[in-house]
C-alpha cells in the first residue's frame, strides 16, 4: 500500500501549495528579500486575498481588494508571502491614530529596500477604522511601510494614501497594541526619526523600546 501512502502525501503537499486558488508560501525563500529586482516582485496579487498576522497580542487579519489600489495590492502580496514583515515591529502605534509596522528586523534587509518605491494609486476609499494604507512622503514614494487605521482618520483623505484592504478578523489585538511609546520609537516616515531604525533594526528597537508589540509571522491564508 506504499502507493496510497504516497498519493495521500502528494495531496497534501499539493493542498499547502495552494488554498482558495493562491500560492501558499509556507517556506518562502528568505534570499528574495535580497533581491527587490527578482521577478518574484512582479507577481500580481489575486482579486481578493487575506494576510493572516501572528503577533505577540494574537492574531489579525487583513483582507486586500485589489480593485482598491492595485499597485498596492500587489506589493502587500508579495510583502507578505516573502516573509517581508516576520520578526519585525509595530514600531509607531498612536492610540486613537494609527498603527505602523513594516521597517524589516534585519538593517541589510532594509538598505536593500531603502530606494524601492513604487507608483501612487488613486484614492478610493475613506480612512476608516480598521482599513490599512502604505505609509509614504510624498506622490509616488510608497515603500514598504503600512498603516492600520484605529478610528476613522478623514486628515489622512485627500492626502495620497490608497486604501488596500481592511482588518476583518482580531480588531481587538490590534487595538492592544503597545502605544505608550507613541511617536518616540520611530515617528512616520515625514518626521524624520527613523534613520536608526533603518540602520540597526530590532536590535534598536528591542533595547531602546523593548515594550513595542512583535510581528511573529504573516502569511497569506485562505
Amino acid at each position: 500500500m506504499l502507493w496510497v501512502a504516497a498519493a495521500s502525501a502528494l495531496a497534501v503537499v499539493a493542498a499547502a501549495r495552494c488554498r482558495g486558488g493562491v500560492p501558499a508560501a509556507a517556506s518562502p525563500d528568505r534570499g528574495v528579500l535580497f533581491r527587490p529586482e527578482a521577478a518574484f516582485w512582479r507577481t500580481p496579487a489575486p482579486k481578493v486575498f487575506r494576510a493572516g498576522f501572528e503577533t505577540s497580542k494574537g492574531r489579525f487579519v487583513i483582507e486586500v481588494r485589489r480593485d482598491w489600489a492595485p499597485r498596492g495590492a500587489d506589493r502587500f502580496f508579495n510583502l507578505v508571502r516573502a516573509g517581508f514583515f516576520d520578526d519585525s515591529r509595530f514600531f509607531r502605534v498612536v492610540p486613537d491614530f494609527i498603527a505602523q509596522f513594516g521597517i524589516p528586523g534585519d538593517p541589510a534587509v532594509s538598505r536593500a529596500w531603502q530606494d524601492r518605491t513604487f507608483p501612487d494609486d488613486p484614492e478610493r476609499e475613506k480612512n476608516l477604522r480598521g482599513t490599512v494604507a502604505f505609509a509614504m512622503k510624498g506622490p509616488d514614494d510608497r515603500r514598504t511601510q503600512v498603516y492600520i487605521n484605529l478610528r476613522d482618520n478623514p486628515r489622512n483623505d485627500g492626502q495620497g494614501f490608497a486604501i488596500l484592504g481592511r482588518v476583518i478578523e482580531g480588531m481587538d489585538v490590534v487595538d492592544s497594541l503597545y502605544s505608550g511609546y507613541g511617536e518616540t520609537s520611530g515617528g512616520g516616515m515625514r518626521a524624520g526619526r527613523q534613520q536608526r531604525l533603518l540602520e540597526e533594526g530590532n536590535a534598536y528597537l528591542d533595547r531602546e523600546y523593548p515594550r513595542l508589540d512583535r510581528i511573529l509571522r504573516a502569511a497569506i491564508v485562505p
